[in-house]
């Protein structure tokens, strides 16, 4: 089955594939580690094809090499769900945006789902133990990190001119999916925050 050609919305003036993956996920604004990930498993799955033959390009691969490497991951290296899907999402990038090609069966292709999870969270006596051993910034980072629900990176990019005694909020930038959001500041936080800062 030859593949159909689309339109891409930018075309890269690089040589080699992997930079090609790299300008076209910089000039759509993807996250430094989305690009990062990508690249990792388009390497993996050319280098996985050309294991004991020439190598091939992607554009001269397809369905079947997709198939089979999306296999491989799930019955040969057991990766997890997430793993999987990023894996896919990456394969699925090179083919649409880099390459131009249009493969109508990637879209039908069954993505794994994820089984349900009660998520585990400390208890209140937990949360005072872990505070108990930590001190200065970590303690400072850690309990802004509990009470307002960011994330490790979000705490750790957090600038003085994003923090707003008056109306008690932080707002915190280029947070997942690079969108900006403003959370709460624990009023427990106000005098440490302020010390830290001084």
């Amino acid at each position: 089955m030859v593949p159909l050609m689309k339109p891409v919305s930018y075309i890269p003036q690089s040589l080699r594939l992997l930079d090609q993956l790299r300008e076209v996920l910089r000039y759509k604004h993807y996250s430094l580690r989305t690009e990062e990930a990508y690249v990792y498993w388009v390497k993996f799955f050319v280098r996985w094809h050309t294991r004991n033959a020439q190598a091939r390009h992607p554009r001269d691969m397809g369905a079947a090499e997709v198939q089979q490497f999306l296999s491989m991951l799930t019955t040969q290296r057991n990766v997890s769900v997430s793993t999987h899907n990023q894996a896919l999402s990456a394969l699925l990038f090179l083919y649409r945006e880099v390459l131009g090609v249009q493969l109508p069966w990637l879209d039908d292709v069954q993505r794994p789902t994820r089984p349900r999870r009660i998520p585990s969270v400390l208890t209140s006596t937990e949360v005072a133990a872990l505070f108990s051993a930590m001190t200065g910034v970590e303690l400072l980072l850690a309990k802004l990190l509990y009470g307002t629900g960011m994330r490790l990176n979000e705490g750790l990019r957090l600038r003085v001119k994003d923090v707003d005694f008056d109306r008690r909020v932080l707002v915190v930038r280029e947070g997942k999916g690079g969108k900006d959001r403003v959370v709460m500041l624990p009023h427990t936080l106000h005098a440490a925050l302020t010390s830290q800062m001084a």
